[in-house]
C-alpha cells in the first residue's frame, strides 16, 4: 500500500471486457457495476491483484490486467478495510450505489500495470 497526506494508491484487478470499458473513459473512471455486482472491490496490494488477474480473470476470460490508481483520501476513508481471506488480501468494498462518488475521488488516470494472458 503506497501513501501520501492526501491520496491512497489502490488496484483493480480486470478483465478486457472491463478494461475496454475504463478505456472508454479515458482511464478516468471504472464502469458502473452490473444488477448481480453490488459491491466494488479495489485491492489494498499489487500482489493481490496480480493473484486476482491471473489466476481468476486469465481462465474466465483469456486475459488479466492489474490497474492502479490514486483515490483522495478524504473519500476512502468512509471505508472500512475489509480481510477478504488473509492478510495479504486486503480490500475495499464499495457499495455500488457510491462508484459514482468514488470515480469522482480518482486523482489522474488509471494505469495498467501488468497483464496476462
Amino acid at each position: 500500500m503506497s501513501t501520501n497526506e492526501d491520496t491512497l494508491t489502490l488496484w483493480r484487478p480486470v478483465g478486457p471486457q472491463e478494461l475496454e470499458l475504463i478505456r472508454l473513459t479515458g482511464m478516468r473512471a471504472f464502469p458502473p457495476r452490473l444488477p448481480e455486482q453490488p459491491i466494488f472491490y479495489p485491492v489494498l496490494t499489487e500482489e493481490y491483484a496480480v493473484k486476482i488477474a491471473r489466476d481468476w480473470n486469465v481462465p474466465a476470460s483469456g486475459s488479466g490486467f492489474v490497474t492502479r490508481f490514486q483515490v483522495r483520501r478524504s473519500f476512502i476513508d468512509r471505508y472500512d478495510v475489509k480481510d477478504a481471506g488473509g492478510q495479504s488480501h486486503l480490500e475495499y468494498w464499495i457499495p455500488a450505489k457510491d462508484l459514482h462518488a468514488f470515480n469522482a475521488a480518482i486523482v489522474g488516470t488509471i494505469e495498467v500495470v501488468r497483464s496476462f494472458s
